[in-house]
């Protein structure tokens, strides 16, 4: 006897003006599994060979649509583009720009690089742009990747992470679209703090006579403070509690 196939077949939620937008209940489940299922297998496994791996699986799927596995014919130039993209599927066949930083502390970043790839790359492909889904799977990469994420944080599409392990978000953080948060000396977001789409936070600071000659300098966004969309935190600044940096559309008169 074989069993019975589980046929996926769409419910739709009636929608009032005051609804939260929510996936279909069968979709949610599906997405609630997946996510469960990666972070559980990012806790099981912390080496960064066998992360990759994981990663490497997932890509191919959202990517290819496809399992990953079989040998790539890599004689045919006509098949060279494809390849590409296959190879670069896997964590382990790609560089980012932190990997080239002497600051980065090797151990630590080797352990993450693979889920900042799968960040960027969950990001930038379709899928990346179901905002449920988006916001819960950053998260959960997150409680992997940072020194410390806490409860209630909204994490939009396209935030740009450096090192990832010395970034604390505290409860109830929101991070809109774009912002780039470069920890490579440390930032720390207080509880219910706001950072606004494509904001620049930084942490390090470049000699002018030098450039290759970088400083590390912590800076804080305390809690409540808001950080206005395109607007710039330099290295070493402690936004006070409530403080709003930037300028934000309601505030004018």
């Amino acid at each position: 006897m074989h069993p019975t196939p589980v046929v996926y077949r769409p419910i739709r939620m009636a929608t009032t003006p005051n609804s939260v937008p929510h996936p279909a209940p069968e979709a949610e489940e599906v997405y609630r599994r997946w996510l469960q299922f990666l972070d559980d297998e990012f806790v099981r496994h912390s080496a960064p060979e066998r992360r990759a791996e994981i990663v490497r699986d997932q890509l191919y799927q959202l990517y290819l649509g496809r399992p990953h596995g079989g040998k790539l014919n890599l004689t045919l130039t006509s098949e060279l583009p494809g390849n590409i993209l296959s190879l670069s599927l896997d964590p382990e066949n790609v560089t980012l720009e932190a990997e080239h930083f002497a600051d980065a502390d090797r151990e630590r970043y080797s352990r993450r690089k693979p889920l900042l790839w799968f960040w960027q790359m969950f990001d930038r492909s379709p899928i990346g742009l179901n905002h449920w889904l988006g916001l819960r799977f950053r998260c959960m990469l997150g409680r992997h990747i940072f020194d410390h994420l806490g409860v209630g944080v909204k994490i939009y599409h396209g935030v740009d992470l450096t090192y990832g392990y010395r970034l604390s978000i505290g409860d109830g953080v929101t991070i809109r679209q774009g912002a780039l948060l470069n920890d490579r000396g440390g930032i720390t977001i207080g509880k219910g703090a706001v950072i606004g789409s494509f904001a620049r936070v930084y942490s390090h600071t470049h000699n002018p006579e030098n450039f290759d000659q970088v400083t590390l300098v912590p800076t804080v966004i305390g809690p409540g403070a808001r950080i206005g969309s395109h607007s710039i935190v330099l290295a070493g600044h402690t936004v006070a509690p409530g403080e709003a940096v930037g300028s934000f559309p309601a505030d004018r008169v």
